[in-house]
């Protein structure tokens, strides 16, 4: 069975949206952790605090008064502080459902300090009628913080239950996230490299693929628009021998037979050459030139359309003569194809990267133009691209250019 290049990657693209979200709610479990641990960290304070507020020294009342002012409401600063921050804390809000028992603790805890710092200003500031007053103040005082100090061990000892459940979601989330990655690295692996084989295989020109199977629907139908696609004629003398596409004879023949196919096209005449694997450059060896030839005509081959002509020309030349509906089209075409030589990569014997040069004439051709005068303006063209440009395709304009430059 046939797969859906497309399917395949809206599908992958659908994972990665859910990975996305999910490890976007891993990274807020993970940040509202540390709201968890200030909000411990800051009860601990409260009650070293509230220790302290007992430690006071009476004899100096008016330095105790401005320690425990101070103390005290420092304390009530951090309660409305730890309420305004449970506006962040989404998980405890909208997944554990604490809301309300969070609410109801902080009210408490505020009750009781408020509770604590009257007893404690009683205790501090009222001269007492009698020793049975004051022992009562002192009773009160302490009752009240130990009320305030049990309550705040209630709270952390919820808070430690409350961490605990969100530990375990973030384990369950950082389960869940580690397995869909790791399933879906062993999924899309094998099916992105069956689909790279399918692009290996529409892009070789090697005879042992010649009974590959496409993995994919797209792969398949353009394998078969490849094969729909008109081949040179068999008659030896119409072939180049290295390339098997036409040679010049072939050419004349082949455009004879199309030239009407699409009357209301622009016809374009493109001639191109390897500038670097010239019959005098000894730098290349011989058999590598060969498999740069024939790698090359395959590559233009690849843009060959039913009313299309492609030949080699000569050593390291190439024509192509296209059909478009438009002039920018044909020029867009041909440039693609000079950029997809260019990329090719080889390496001699010595494992050195060759990197080819190619330059080109292209040239509209007007209904009355002959082939040959066409081919004869290309080549003229080619000749100014490798004398001025360099791995570029020249045309008519770029002449023209230089005509005004030089009047000027």
């Amino acid at each position: 069975m046939k797969h859906s290049i497309k399917k395949i990657f809206a599908n992958l693209s659908n994972l990665l949206i859910l990975l996305t979200v999910l490890g976007t709610l891993l990274l807020l479990l993970t940040l509202e952790q540390n709201y968890s641990f200030e909000k411990v960290s800051t009860l601990q304070e409260q009650k070293q605090v509230l220790h302290k507020l007992t430690t006071l020294e009476k004899r100096d009342i008016d330095t105790a008064l401005i320690q425990f002012n101070g103390k005290s409401t420092h304390i009530l600063y951090q309660i409305d502080h730890l309420e305004s921050m449970y506006a962040l804390d989404l998980v405890g809000q909208m997944i554990i459902g604490n809301k309300s028992e969070y609410s109801t603790d902080l009210r408490h805890h505020k009750d009781n300090v408020n509770n604590f710092n009257e007893k404690a200003r009683l205790y501090y500031t009222k001269e007492p009628l009698s020793d049975e007053e004051e022992q009562q103040y002192e009773a009160n005082f302490y009752k009240a913080f130990q009320e305030t100090i049990s309550h705040i061990d209630r709270m952390l000892l919820r808070d430690l239950n409350y961490n605990k459940t969100k530990s375990s979601l973030i384990k369950v989330l950082s389960i869940a996230i580690f397995a869909l990655i790791f399933m879906t690295m062993l999924w899309y692996r094998k099916r992105l490299a069956m689909i790279y084989s399918d692009i290996f295989y529409l892009y070789s020109i090697e005879s042992s693929k010649k009974g590959f199977v496409t993995f994919s629907e797209e792969g398949d139908a353009i394998a078969l628009r490849m094969k729909r696609k008109p081949t040179a004629s068999s008659n030896p003398a119409m072939l180049d021998p290295l390339t098997e596409i036409n040679n010049t004879k072939g050419m004349i023949a082949s455009y004879g037979e199309k030239k009407g196919m699409k009357d209301g096209n622009f016809t374009s005449v493109t001639i191109f050459e390897i500038d670097n694997i010239s019959r005098n450059n000894k730098a290349i060896p011989h058999e590598l030139s060969q498999t740069i030839l024939k790698k090359v005509a395959y590559t233009i081959s690849l843009h060959e359309q039913a009313t299309d002509v492609v030949a080699r020309t000569d050593h390291n030349q190439f024509t192509i003569i296209f059909s478009r509906m438009s002039k920018e089209q044909s020029f867009k075409d041909v440039e693609l194809i000079r950029q997809s030589i260019t990329e090719l990569n080889f390496k001699t014997p010595n494992r050195e990267d060759v990197r080819l040069s190619v330059s080109g004439g292209f040239l509209i051709k007007p209904n009355s133009t002959p082939l040959e005068e066409a081919i004869r303006q290309a080549k003229e063209l080619l000749q100014y691209a490798q004398k001025n440009m360099k791995n570029a395709i020249a045309q008519k304009r770029d002449l023209a250019e230089i005509a005004d430059n030089a009047l000027h």
